[in-house]
């Protein structure tokens, strides 16, 4: 790395694997863009899915290995001849100038899934090579300080990476997520045109689940919170990446019509989240949800859990609703009844909105490039 005064900087982005739809991708993107804007220059290092037509980027190293462990190998055997003035990994590997832990603590979240599951799975976990390689890898950034500086999205990602892994607190810098606020507005207009696309009646209510990894982000827990309810008048979207054989239960008789709608995964979510009434995600685990900001963003009132990051930027009974934690069936159930009512829906969207005017793209890309200039000078 280099040192010394430079107005320059050189950065390598390091992420593996690729998906459209991803909110790391897009926010990696994002990113990049804004460390161009302000005259530096960005390099990805990346696996072979990455898309060639990447204009946020100067240049794309990819790596064959896709394997974790085999990923982290090759990146550091070939990080001497990375033309960079420091190594920003969003990936875990085995060491880095700077690493976003933007995917959480895997030790942490092992630990919150090991209370939702049976000793079976539990046991079958335990002995899966691609969490003992996320776990040693883990071990490399924090406790070996092999990562120079942390920057984790939430207080509750610092606090895991400190308590866990004895890390330094003061070599972690908390940033939160950011999203381009220009895009997620609240929209009558859209709205209308948006629930006629959807086939929403005008009195039917619309939860919206968003996210990929359903079993990590709660899908379950929200049916069976909205099947609790027993209010015929309320439909699930679910956007994202997931089985939907899994989710299909009997539980869900007490309606006439199909309460859950699953859109698969979707590129323009502003129209969808135009749609919704209430935007829902009881994670067991989440460092921060991009998908609860931008729903944050749009009005909408959001119910999540404890044990996601976003948790702490809202005030429960203001923004939303908090529950304890994900599996809290009777929480959520008394969540969503609270947000069943249009006029506290419609008294919250000027505070939702205001609240995240707080953490545009620009502010994130601003506090992460500070970073990256006092790791670097």
């Amino acid at each position: 790395m280099t040192k010394g005064m430079k107005e320059n900087l050189r950065i390598a982005f390091v992420r593996r694997g690729y998906s459209a739809t991803g909110g790391a991708e897009a926010s990696l993107k994002r990113l990049a863009r804004g460390v161009i804007e302000a005259g530096h220059e960005a390099q990805l290092v990346a696996t072979k899915e990455w898309p060639e037509d990447q204009g946020s980027f100067g240049s794309i190293t990819r790596l064959g290995e896709r394997s974790v462990i085999g990923f982290a190998d090759e990146l550091q055997q070939i990080r001497e001849q990375l033309d960079c003035d420091a190594l920003f990994s969003l990936e875990r590997v085995w060491s880095c100038d700077v690493y976003r832990a933007g995917d959480g603590v895997h030790r942490a979240w092992l630990a919150r899934r090991r209370k939702f599951e049976l000793p079976l799975k539990r046991f079958v976990r335990g002995t899966s090579r691609k969490h003992r390689d996320l776990l040693q890898l883990e071990e490399s950034l924090f406790a070996r300080r092999k990562a120079g500086r942390v920057i984790a999205a939430s207080q509750m990602v610092k606090n895991e990476i400190v308590n866990l892994y004895g890390y330094p607190a003061d070599m972690i810098d908390v940033v939160r997520n950011g999203v381009p606020l220009d895009q997620f507005q609240f929209d009558p207009q859209l709205r209308e045109k948006s629930r006629e696309d959807l086939k929403l009646k005008p009195d039917q209510i619309a939860l919206l689940f968003a996210g990929s990894g359903w079993e990590r982000k709660g899908l379950l827990f929200a049916i069976e919170a909205m099947a609790l309810c027993k209010n015929r008048k309320m439909r699930l979207l679910v956007a994202g990446r997931g089985n939907e054989r899994l989710y299909k239960t009997k539980r869900l008789r007490f309606w006439r019509e199909e309460p859950v709608q699953f859109l698969g995964e979707v590129a323009d979510m502003a129209r969808i989240y135009a749609a919704a009434d209430v935007f829902i995600l009881p994670t067991i685990y989440d460092p921060f949800s991009n998908a609860c900001l931008e729903a944050l963003a749009c009005g909408l009132p959001v119910i999540t859990s404890g044990s996601n990051g976003f948790s702490e930027i809202i005030e429960d009974g203001i923004h939303g609703s908090i529950v304890n934690h994900g599996g809290n069936l009777v929480g959520l159930r008394d969540a969503i009844r609270l947000w069943v009512d249009p006029s506290r829906r419609a008294a919250a969207r000027s505070a939702n909105v205001e609240r995240a005017s707080q953490f545009d793209t620009s502010k994130n890309v601003e506090q992460t490039l500070e970073i990256l200039t006092r790791v670097v000078l």
